[in-house]
């Protein structure tokens, strides 16, 4: 037997033992599986979901294979998660962890899902692959930032697929290993994704990661090994792209994967971060009266907030759907505008309005040390308004709708995957979807789920 380096072991030996499933676990998957759905219906029509469907359309097939969501169509699981993924992450809308580094680990659910349809794998063997894939990234980012050495999240992502996916392929503990190497040594993603102006990339990085893992759990289920030590080794992991060894606490000692309870679904269509920052100036608006009432705002706000959101220049001008819901003063400032935030927000004719670029001119963005203290247990942010009548107005807000410990309830859930799926779902198959996806561990086959998902 191959000696691995020790987190390699920690994955491997975690994700092919012995696990429990509890029920309040089980039901946070359900609900993921459910958003994740929505999120791509919601996303079909923005270039990169457009983008990727073109890609593989070529290359499709209408029997064998795993589902292409929306459509009747099928291909090999790496790409079917891969372009079902793009449509999960196009809008920004799926679910966050934040930590040391921050995770979208929905991320990963296309891609255990493509496997486990082609697979033939039921509801229940889809639900643990996924909350092991959750765990697995979660506890990476609790262990190390990549962002600060110019790495991108989907590192992290990337492995806890792998998590996910050799557990529903049945690997063994050796096999699962070398997966993990497979995926780590060839593939390290660059934080550039997310740095300066965002192209359509930005919503399928962590797709490719994605499908990268689904590959690398296919070749180490043929035989194929990696180099023994990804992590730890001379030219690995550690050195090259995390900066410092570190191990995954509590990963081997734990045979109930929980830390999905720890993970946050999305109220609103924005970067995490702002996600109060919305809370706040509605909050605002709604004591100033007008926005026309407003001659100015100032956001404090937390270190990993400014660097994200506000910091670089294009963040002050965007010109496309990734940059927009990744700036806070345009968030900020239609907010103010509109009322609220939603999909139109993002949409280039409201991206290029002058009414918004007029009103940016009158934010202001702060990083408050002491807001940064709070981080990540709360996501703090602080909104000022100076009205034109010389009164102040200062509005907080630090636990978001959505946040584990401020909830969404079932009906929020549902609420969001019916306006989202609207325009391409009638209501019955909207509520079949619902139906499957909130009674995940009963089904046979996860096909009976992708089939209600497929469109003739």
């Amino acid at each position: 037997m191959t000696s691995f380096d020790s987190v390699t072991r920690e994955i491997a030996e975690f994700a092919s033992g012995h696990i429990i499933l509890d029920e309040d676990v089980l039901h946070e998957v359900r609900r993921r599986v459910l958003d994740s759905v929505g999120c791509f219906f919601g996303a079909w029509d923005e270039e990169a979901v457009v983008a990727a469907r073109k890609a593989v359309s070529k290359h499709v097939a209408k029997a064998d294979g795993s589902s292409l969501w929306g459509t009747n169509l099928k291909t090999s699981p790496d790409w079917a998660g891969f372009v079902n993924g793009v449509g999960v992450r196009a809008l920004d809308f799926n679910d966050t962890y934040l930590s040391k580094e921050p995770l979208h680990p929905s991320d990963m659910i296309p891609s255990i899902i493509a496997i486990g349809e082609a697979y033939g794998a039921g509801g229940k063997e889809v639900a643990e692959a996924i909350a092991v894939g959750y765990e697995v990234g979660c506890r990476l980012c609790d262990a190390a930032t990549l962002r600060k050495r110019g790495w991108d999240h989907v590192n992290f992502t990337m492995i806890g697929a792998v998590a996910g996916i050799s557990r529903l392929m049945n690997l063994d503990y050796e096999k699962t290993a070398n997966a993990v190497s497979l995926a780590v040594v060839p593939h390290a993603a660059m934080r550039q994704t997310r740095a300066g102006e965002l192209s359509m990339w930005k919503g399928a990085a962590a797709a490719n990661a994605c499908r990268n893992a689904v590959s690398a759990c296919m070749l180490a289920e043929s035989g194929m090994t990696g180099p023994s030590q990804p992590f730890e080794g001379e030219m690995g992991f550690f050195k090259q792209v995390a900066g410092t060894n570190f191990s995954i606490e509590g990963l081997g000692e734990t045979v109930r994967p929980r830390k999905i309870l720890e993970t946050y679904i999305k109220f609103y269509p924005v970067e995490y971060h702002a996600m109060t920052a919305v809370d706040a100036a509605l909050k605002a608006l709604e004591k100033a009266g007008s926005h026309t009432e407003i001659e100015n705002v100032r956001v404090e706000t937390f270190e990993a907030s400014y660097t994200i959101l506000a910091k670089d220049p294009e963040k002050w001008r965007p010109t496309t759907r990734e940059t927009a819901d990744h700036s806070l003063p345009y968030i900020v400032s239609v907010t103010f505008l509109d009322g609220g935030v939603w999909l139109d927000s993002f949409e280039k004719r409201r991206i290029t309005s002058p009414d918004v670029g007029e009103f940016m001119k009158r934010v202001e963005i702060v990083e408050d040390a002491g807001l940064t203290a709070r981080y990540p247990a709360e996501l703090p942010n602080r909104i000022i308004l100076t009205l034109k009548n010389g009164e102040k107005v200062s509005v907080e807000e630090a636990v978001p709708r959505g946040h584990y410990k401020n909830p969404m309830t079932d009906e929020e859930i549902e609420r969001k995957f019916q306006r989202l799926a609207a325009k391409r779902l009638d209501e019955a198959r909207r509520k079949e979807i619902i139906a499957k996806a909130m009674n995940l561990e009963k089904l046979n086959r996860v096909s009976e789920l992708t089939e209600a998902v497929a469109i003739p």
